[in-house]
């Protein structure tokens, strides 16, 4: 399958849904003041909104991945296109934060959660060869990452020019596109029989993330060690001020629920039965390595924009189209690395060019640091913005294909949801974390911003750590 006309048929609408999934997590930080002001809450109303729209996807990822091998792999996507548009054009029309979250955290993150696992299994299962799969998964991934690098600008776009509404029916549209063109799309046979949806572990892991996700939200209002206010649920206190952060308890649950998981997966699979995710999925070295990188791919990226737009928006009150504008830099260091993806695959290792991403995202993020003040000009932050998009372009695709290569065709809707979920679970985490710190400081400018940079920086050095720990040489893949 690799003649470019029967690509084209694979790829065009694989890469696009993957794109306008994408763009939906950063097109609304452009436009975070317009928005709270036009349904009349508050910049931390739509960050939560943001913040669970990623966290929507991360927590169903390994269930929709799981019902795309019961299911089907094209039925689910075209299924999840189709529940993501109605998302959309609900968002669009929202009155208030409540139909937003509806429509946009809940619909829309579900419909990804359905459609973004087919994307990657069928990548896998189409292109056989190593070079053909890396080319394609770097249109598919660098689909991934200009969706997210062009949501600032094109968001900053069509909302200066018509309404931030615009750009949810913009979205409408291109699903339809991509429902017609999905007519086309093959779907190679499965195995038999089909498992079953293990509900109780499909519950337990959503609960898990969203534990967490919460918890680090709670941070913006109650801080991180001591309760800068009383905790309450309904008229009972639970922690009072001076207590114990809130956010360790969110935490703690968290915690808990995903040792519940685990326990509960290994009683089914001891059991024979279908578990939501096989634990021998963790065994793979270069498997866990991999979904590090990109877990902190993901954080650092949506962290450092949600960051930048809200400093552009706040401390330099630029409107959703100069914001969009600033960040552009970043969006075309994202196109030139991924327009590289097939070129650097077939010269490099997936292990270096990680490495390489994160060496040259370390000093974009350095650069930013040393040259962006309150007053200073907008130029100075193009090296930075560049250099980082450079850095995230050259490791989204290397990172996706250590993952889903370490396994066979048999796993690749487990691995594939365990991937998308690990990378959305990133997103919420990044965009909650910059968010909370920007939200706790006690007096909003220069630091609570540098701050933020600085706490995304240190994830990104733990990431390059995770690089280097990388095995040379990828190992054998996992049996069925």
């Amino acid at each position: 399958m690799t003649e470019t006309p029967q690509a084209r048929t694979v790829v065009v609408p694989l890469a696009l849904a993957q794109f306008v999934a994408s763009y939906a997590a950063t097109n609304m930080n452009v436009a975070i003041s317009t928005i709270a002001e036009d349904l009349d809450t508050t910049v931390i109303g739509i960050q939560t909104t943001i913040t669970l729209f990623t966290l929507t996807m991360a927590a169903l990822m390994i269930t929709g991945s799981k019902l795309t091998d019961i299911w089907g792999r094209k039925r689910c996507f075209v299924g999840g296109l189709a529940i993501y548009g109605t998302g959309a054009l609900l968002a669009a029309l929202a009155p208030g934060l409540g139909t937003m979250i509806v429509g946009y955290s809940v619909l829309e993150g579900v419909g990804s959660a359905l459609m973004i696992p087919p994307i990657y299994i069928l990548i896998t299962v189409v292109f056989t060869d190593l070079k053909s799969r890396a080319k394609y998964f770097g249109v598919v991934s660098g689909a991934a990452g200009l969706g997210a690098a062009a949501g600032p600008l094109v968001g900053g776009l069509i909302t200066s020019a018509i309404s931030w509404r615009a750009s949810f029916l913009a979205q409408v549209l291109l699903v339809v596109w991509i429902l017609v063109l999905a007519r086309r799309l093959p779907d190679p046979p499965m195995k038999e029989p089909r498992p079953r949806l293990d509900v109780v572990g499909a519950v337990l892991s959503a609960a898990g993330m969203m534990f967490v996700v919460l918890g680090v939200l709670q941070s913006g209002t109650y801080g991180w060690l001591t309760s800068r206010e009383a905790f309450t649920i309904g008229d009972v206190e639970v922690v009072p001020e001076g207590g114990i952060s809130p956010v360790w308890i969110f935490v703690a649950v968290g915690v808990v629920v995903f040792a519940w998981f685990f326990l509960h997966v290994r009683s089914r699979e001891r059991a024979g039965r279908d578990p939501l995710i096989s634990l021998r999925l963790f065994q793979n070295r270069t498997s866990n390595l991999g979904l590090g990188t990109q877990h902190i791919q993901w954080l650092t990226l949506q962290g450092s924009f949600f960051v930048i737009s809200v400093f552009l928006q706040q401390e330099r009150d630029f409107n959703a189209i100069q914001t969009g504008l600033a960040l552009t830099p970043a969006t075309a260091g994202i196109l030139l690395a991924s327009a590289a993806a097939e070129r650097m695959a077939g010269r490099h290792s997936q292990r270096r060019l990680i490495r390489a991403g994160f060496g040259a995202s370390v000093g974009g993020l350095l650069l930013l640091l040393a040259l962006v003040r309150e007053d200073s000009n907008v130029l100075t932050l193009v090296p930075g913005l560049l250099l980082m998009g450079i850095g995230i372009g050259i490791m989204l695709t290397a990172s996706v294909n250590v993952v889903q290569s370490a396994f066979p065709d048999s796993d690749q809707g487990d691995i594939s949801g365990l991937s998308r979920s690990v990378s959305n679970l990133g997103s919420s985490l990044g965009t909650a974390l910059a968010g909370s710190i920007i939200v706790a400081a006690s007096h909003p400018g220069g630091r609570p911003f540098v701050l933020s940079l600085v706490v995304l920086g240190s994830f990104l050095v733990i990431g390059w750590v995770l690089a280097l720990l990388l095995p040379r040489k990828a190992a054998a893949k996992t049996a069925a």
